[in-house]
């Protein structure tokens, strides 16, 4: 399928610098709005009555920090932000309670808005622990004045990370568990298998100097890493753009390697780059006939969707998902582009995610409601135009999503949140733990 080319107004949105700074000041919007004045929880979503994500709160602190450093709110608030959310978290009941905030130092996934409690029967869950902690660590490692709120800081937010049994949560094994619940114990899933979000959270459980866990469980889990080679393209394999964000949210993984990478060739984020690579040449092979895809309209990933159900449509029988993992270039795909997972690349391949952004913004028009910037998903092949021209966009905006848009605009345009982990003694010992050398490990010293 030949690309396509659609002539608009390329200069809407000013320069490419100028229409970054505008996503982001609009996205900022959701952690500043959506959040409990008294413990600081922040939603997981705007649907109402949706509970507070833990990982959404470790973004939420990644965000005040780049706030204050961009002056979207002075050092001040952000401070008192970043402490209401530490002092609820340091407080709040751990306990084998079905109703408590956490337990073994880790937290349930969702958390009532209200209470503080755990929400939906949810899992206590490392994953987003890991996320939750990785945003602690970050506001330790920028607040470093001996004023004392930002002593503070520091002190529970080193608490709060050297608290998490990560052993326990190994279950007897040699890998981490996804979790456990009161009512039943562990999960029977574990970190064990595939490319995923985890490398955050071995190299946390790796760098704890209170808990931590045997190296031969990361080593375990990188040995089932698969390499696949698409459209001439050699990679790492994952399919939903997301696990190739997540972890490098906080962690600049340019010019380090472990033994996987080291025998693979390249590293983390070359993996990454080449995985958004991918991703858009996915879109422009087009082999599913979904509408508008092209090199302007790529982006699959964990994401809000039409909904469970089929349709016939311009003579083809087409099966729509909820949410769902959705993943490039095997699936599943049911036509949901995600326009926050191209920013979430910027770092990676700005040349293709700069000018996609300006078309999802100029063309697709995916910031229509100026609330939080863009819309979490869109759909131009499911026949819903009640709130876009083109198509189905998901009427509700997520913190997961809106998160890594801050972050990775902030990573691209001065590296700020990465340069803090840089200076994480934890973070700089469970990268060597794991086998990591080079680059910039080499020269920052434990």
């Amino acid at each position: 399928m030949k690309e396509e080319k659609e002539f608009f107004n390329f200069d809407l949105q000013g320069t490419d610098d100028q229409m970054l700074i505008s996503l982001q000041r609009e996205t900022f919007q959701y952690f500043l709005k959506e959040t409990n004045p008294v413990t600081g929880l922040i939603v997981d979503k705007t649907q109402s009555g949706c509970p507070s994500s833990i990982a959404v709160v470790g973004m939420g602190i990644c965000t005040y920090i780049i706030g204050a450093e961009d002056q979207l709110l002075s050092r001040q608030e952000a401070i008192d932000r970043i402490l209401k959310i530490l002092h609820f978290f340091f407080n709040s009941e751990q306990s084998i309670a079905p109703d408590a905030t956490g337990y073994k130092g880790f937290y349930y996934h969702f958390l009532d808005m209200e209470t503080g409690k755990r929400a939906w029967q949810s899992e206590l869950s490392t994953i987003d622990t890991a996320f939750f902690v990785a945003g602690v660590l970050s506001a330790v490692a920028y607040f470093t004045c001996e004023d004392a709120k930002e002593k503070e800081i520091r002190t529970i937010g080193e608490q709060l990370y050297l608290r998490i049994d990560w052993e326990w949560a190994l279950n007897g094994g040699k890998t981490l568990t996804h979790g456990w619940k009161p009512e039943s114990g562990f999960l029977r899933y574990r970190w064990n298998d595939n490319y995923s979000e985890a490398l955050l959270l071995y190299i946390l459980a790796l760098g704890s100097p209170t808990y931590p866990i045997n190296p031969e469980g990361y080593l375990r889990w990188t040995s089932t890493f698969t390499q696949k080679e698409m459209y001439s393209i050699n990679y790492i394999y994952a399919g939903p753009l997301f696990i190739h964000q997540f972890s490098h949210l906080w962690i600049d993984f340019q010019g380090i390697a472990d033994d996987f990478t080291r025998k693979a060739g390249f590293d983390y984020f070359e993996n990454s780059r080449r995985a958004t690579l991918i991703h858009r040449q996915y879109a422009i092979e087009n082999p599913l006939q979904y509408k508008h895809y092209g090199p302007f309209c790529w982006g699959i990933t964990a994401s809000d969707g039409p909904g469970t159900k089929k349709a016939m449509i311009d003579g083809i029988q087409r099966k729509f998902y909820g949410y769902k993992a959705r993943g490039a270039p095997f699936g599943p795909d049911d036509g949901t582009i995600s326009p926050w997972a191209v920013v979430a690349s910027l770092p990676f391949a700005p040349e293709i995610v700069l000018e996609t952004t300006r078309h999802s913004i100029e063309k697709f028009n995916l910031k229509s409601h100026h609330q939080y910037g863009f819309d979490a998903s869109f759909n131009p092949t499911y026949p819903d135009k009640k709130l876009n021209s083109f198509g189905w966009v998901s009427p509700w905006k997520f913190g997961l999503n809106q998160g890594p848009v801050i972050m990775m605009i902030s990573n691209h345009r001065s590296g700020l949140i990465w340069q803090l982990m840089k200076n994480c003694k934890y973070i700089k010992s469970g990268l060597k733990i794991a086998g990591f050398t080079g680059g910039w490990l080499e020269d920052t010293p434990l």
